[in-house]
């Protein structure tokens, strides 16, 4: 048994690692300093599961420079640590690793032959966090990349939860972005690498503001949230996947963070992976989400834009 005194050092110390992880979850995390766009067409390699999707990178091609190319290893809601670990099975992985995109991912990042390398970490993120070590194997690709080729860019894909959420889809996707994203999965990383961080494309914020214009009927067309999400075969709401539009959303946010450039005028009827026509925004709508993709990603440092805004 243990005694009086014992008890209340154990509490003591109990209390005392309680602060200690409770300081290192607070303490702020250093804003990378901005990236001068690339000085021509980028490779890029993708890492992350079906909210990546074949489209997605196929459409940020359409908008990129001539001579953009990528590979992808994908899964379907498949954690970093599951990338990462040989012995982790991989949902759905015949399926949405197809040629010529998919490249195994430790080869192709460790080969140093990518401008960049964008991470993407499963939802939820909370249980990511919690169950799957999504911080210390953020660390683990960072590093393989950093070891390979220091020009190497390495990017974090914020992405969203379901729309469905029950905290709120507009409030987690608020919320989340400095508790979640930015101290708790980029915050160890950042602060071990001041100079040569992971930085954010904010793929959650970017389809949340698009969203919030078009409730308030700022988007011509476009109504809804649910809007940017696709239906199942049975005509049933995708409460967590996109849509043409949506990832039509997400390749501008990819495009502005990655080339450093307003998407403003950028072509807005692509195709998708299979080469079928996409679902296209009309011209006026498409203009006025450029625009919001631009807005957006000024105004959050952690994208390394120069002209951004206060830190998040």
């Amino acid at each position: 048994m243990m005694g009086r005194r014992g008890l209340l050092a154990a509490g003591a110390a109990a209390a005392t690692l309680g602060l200690m992880v409770f300081a290192t979850r607070s303490r702020s995390v250093p804003v990378p300093p901005p990236l001068a766009p690339p000085e021509g067409p980028l490779k890029v390699f993708h890492l992350g599961h079906s909210l990546v999707g074949p489209d997605m990178p196929h459409m940020l091609m359409q908008l990129a420079p001539e001579g953009h190319a990528y590979n992808s290893q994908l899964g379907s809601g498949t954690s970093l640590r599951a990338h990462w670990e040989p012995d982790e099975a991989i949902l759905d992985f015949e399926t949405a690793n197809q040629a010529p995109a998919y490249r195994d991912a430790k080869e192709a990042i460790g080969s140093g032959g990518y401008g960049a390398v964008v991470l993407t970490e499963m939802v939820e993120l909370r249980d990511a966090l919690k169950y799957f070590d999504s911080a210390k194997h953020l660390g683990k690709w960072a590093d393989l990349a950093r070891q390979a080729s220091p020009q190497t860019r390495l990017y974090l894909y914020e992405t969203w939860h379901r729309l469905d959420d029950p905290d709120g889809w507009l409030q987690r996707i608020d919320g989340d972005l400095d508790a979640l994203w930015t101290r708790q999965l980029l915050g160890t990383d950042s602060r071990r690498n001041p100079q040569k961080p992971v930085y954010l494309i904010p793929g959650g914020q970017v389809l949340a503001a698009v969203a919030r214009s078009a409730e308030a009927g700022e988007i011509p067309g476009l109504v809804s949230r649910e809007a940017l999400f696709a239906r199942t075969p049975e005509g049933e709401l995708d409460r967590i996947h996109i849509n043409d539009l949506g990832a039509y959303v997400v390749a501008l946010t990819h495009y502005a963070v990655l080339y450093q450039r307003p998407p403003i005028g950028l072509p807005h009827q692509l195709s998708r992976a299979d080469g079928s026509p996409a679902e296209a925004f009309s011209a006026a709508a498409a203009a006025r989400v450029q625009q919001i993709v631009w807005e957006t990603v000024r105004a959050l440092p952690r994208t390394g834009i120069a002209a951004a805004g206060a830190p998040a």
